[in-house]
């Protein structure tokens, strides 16, 4: 927790937070300023939300790696219990769900605790699929099996499998000589989760000012191809003005790493909103008071973590 670097970044944040807290409430206290109140109130949750992840995360710091790893791995358990409690299940899946639960979900983070990316690269996307497609066809349940199994391998992948990424970033050879490679690492986690929670604030603000044409009316009323593009080239900015805090990246690299993270998050909210749209439900859960579920929270890093942690891979030339 020593490292200039580290206490910089994380110092910066807090400062954005807290000045951006005291606008929050200015603007709550005097809606006499013309702003919308929903889009206040809407601000002043996502802030709150920001507070959460930032404490929750300097907590892992401070605990090390494989708290971080299992902090994520009880975040993808309770996400994917909300994916799946979306829609009615029938006797024939519940073994297949115990053991998707109870078995593969924690021994896939077991394996990302291990920097075994060979094995946990196939692990949930192959053999866990082959398992569960067995294992409600061996409890003679034919009824829509095809739905009823995409939608398991659909949980695992999204919930369990891309979320694993975000931690598995600690793992990559990127420290330096000196001892501080779990401080680059954990700034790296970092960064990307600044970057996918800035983009989907900044897809929100820019959706608000300049919004015009909505991408998919019926699945988002909010989201915006000018809130796309203004939270893209947002985010490409923050990454650039912050690549000293992901160690491998140079300021046009991290520009690119920003690009697409803001991209692949909106795909992840626009994804998610579908569902939650074909299921006739607002919210994936209501653990978070004012934020919905916590499928609703991490929608965007489920689909952003994978490619930033590949984009990293890239980056620095490692062969995991």
């Amino acid at each position: 927790m020593n490292d200039p670097r580290t206490i910089a970044l994380i110092t910066s944040v807090l400062a954005l937070l807290t000045a951006a807290t005291g606008v929050g409430q200015f603007l709550k206290r005097h809606p006499d300023r013309g702003l919308d109140a929903a889009a206040v109130r809407t601000f002043n949750l996502r802030l709150r939300g920001w507070w959460i992840l930032c404490t929750v995360l300097a907590a892992a710091f401070w605990l090390g790696t494989t708290a971080t790893v299992v902090l994520f791995g009880l975040v993808s358990f309770w996400a994917l219990r909300e994916f799946i409690t979306l829609t009615p299940t029938r006797k024939g899946d519940h073994r297949a769900l115990f053991w998707v639960f109870f078995l593969f979900t924690p021994l896939h983070y077991v394996l990302v605790g291990l920097n075994r990316y060979d094995i946990f690269s196939v692990f949930l996307p192959v053999y866990a699929t082959l398992f569960v497609l067995t294992r409600v066809a061996v409890a003679g349940d034919y009824k829509r099996f095809l739905e009823r199994t995409a939608k398991i391998q659909a949980g695992l992948v999204v919930c369990v499998y891309c979320l694993s990424f975000a931690p598995a970033l600690l793992q990559i050879p990127i420290g330096s000589a000196d001892g501080a490679g779990y401080s680059d690492n954990f700034r790296l986690l970092f960064f990307l989760i600044l970057l996918v929670q800035f983009a989907d604030c900044m897809q929100y603000v820019w959706s608000r000012m300049l919004g015009q044409r909505l991408v998919a009316p019926a699945v988002s009323s909010s989201r915006t191809w000018e809130g796309l593009l203004g939270s893209a080239a947002s985010t490409a900015l923050l990454a650039a003005v912050l690549w000293w805090a992901a160690p491998p990246f140079q300021p046009w690299q991290a520009a690119i790493a920003g690009l697409v993270v803001a991209i692949m998050g909106f795909a992840g909210g626009m994804t998610m909103s579908a569902i939650k749209r074909d299921r006739g439900v607002k919210d994936y859960g209501t653990l978070v008071v004012g934020h919905g579920g916590v499928l609703d929270r991490i929608d965007s890093m489920c689909f952003a973590a994978p490619v930033f942690y590949h984009i990293t891979l890239l980056v620095t030339g490692v062969r995991p």
